[in-house]
């Protein structure tokens, strides 16, 4: 009976797709801030809003519920009112709400993006240029 010796171990074993999952997960927190607040907090807003449209489409009608979405219809007008309101207030609130915040932080990042300098180089730039000139050397003519 021959025993062959197992090869050396070159290290742990590659990570399964759990842990590489879990790792993306966590890396996250690299992202920019609205990329983060869009993976964490955002999904759930989207998905509330599409799961409120998929359910008034079915109880009220598709074009009623984008309707009442975007606030052409009151939520009075269409039965059942219960599942009209929420829709009206998440077109009337938070779907503005998302749109302002995105357009608020590319607003944000693309002015940082041209922030070429800091304060303090350009406060001591100024404080050079605001230095008096010296005057100038006397001539030596005598007259």
């Amino acid at each position: 009976m021959s025993h062959e010796p197992s090869p050396p171990s070159s290290g742990p074993p590659p990570p399964g797709r759990r842990q590489r999952l879990r790792a993306r997960w966590a890396d996250r927190h690299a992202l920019p801030r609205f990329g983060f607040w869009l993976l964490s907090r955002g999904v759930v807003v989207l998905a509330v809003g599409g799961a409120l449209y998929v359910v008034n489409g079915f109880l009220i009608g598709w074009a009623d519920a984008y309707d009442v979405m975007l606030g052409i219809t009151s939520p009075a007008e269409v039965r059942p009112q219960w599942c009209a309101w929420p829709l009206s207030l998440m077109g009337w609130a938070a779907i503005p709400a998302i749109v302002g915040a995105a357009a608020g932080y590319v607003i944000t990042e693309q002015i940082k993006a041209h922030r070429a300098r800091e304060l303090s180089e350009v406060l001591s730039e100024l404080r050079s240029l605001a230095v008096p000139p010296s005057p100038p050397p006397a001539s030596g003519d005598g007259e």
